[in-house]
């Protein structure tokens, strides 16, 4: 069995254990963790993590954040100007985090998400460089009823997670999903 197959298994697994409401919104927050290589094999199975997430008897929604970046971009008043002095660039990521924050908050707020709902995130490898994780987490936790699945390209390693196996790491709270054997979830 593959990798990827693996962690849809290991995903339908822990998406029918029973859900704990009474946590706080990063305590609802789950990334299934995979490597970077498998991108795209993940990317074409998504249909399988919707799919056994619905045997589990829970909603979903998919949100794509991989052209967030140059979309977000592609509206900015001073994007040529960013151009010319990439350095300035730094200073307005604020802005970026903002845009990004709503479209995944417009996601989990949205009419048909419940706290039966995962809001599933893929993509997360395009903000790398640009913005962190925990900093995207921590914009929309108050937002999160259901659970916020990411789909985190990295590693988890003694509680640590590392996107695209940088060299930083973060100790989130989030629940890790692996492809390895068992259920790595709290």
């Amino acid at each position: 069995m593959g990798r990827i197959e693996k962690l849809v298994e290991n995903y339908a697994r822990f998406a029918a254990l029973p859900w704990e409401q009474n946590l706080a919104g990063p305590q609802r927050v789950w990334f299934a963790v995979y490597d970077k290589e498998d991108e795209r094999r993940l990317r074409i199975r998504l249909e399988e993590f919707e799919l056994e997430t619905k045997k589990a008897d829970h909603g979903w929604k998919l949100v794509d954040v991989s052209g967030a970046f140059a979309e977000w971009m592609a509206a900015e008043d001073y994007r040529e100007s960013y151009f010319h002095a990439p350095g300035d660039l730094e200073m307005a990521m604020s802005g970026f985090l903002d845009s990004i924050s709503r479209r995944v908050i417009s996601a989990l707020e949205a009419e048909e998400v419940d706290t039966n709902t995962i809001v599933a995130v893929h993509g997360i490898s395009c903000i790398f460089g640009l913005i962190r994780v925990s900093d995207l987490i921590g914009a929309v936790e108050s937002s999160i009823r259901g659970r916020l699945l990411i789909f985190f390209p990295g590693e988890f390693e003694n509680n640590n997670y590392r996107l695209l196996d940088a060299r930083d790491g973060w100790n989130y709270l989030a629940v890790p999903i692996t492809a390895r054997e068992g259920v790595q979830g709290r």
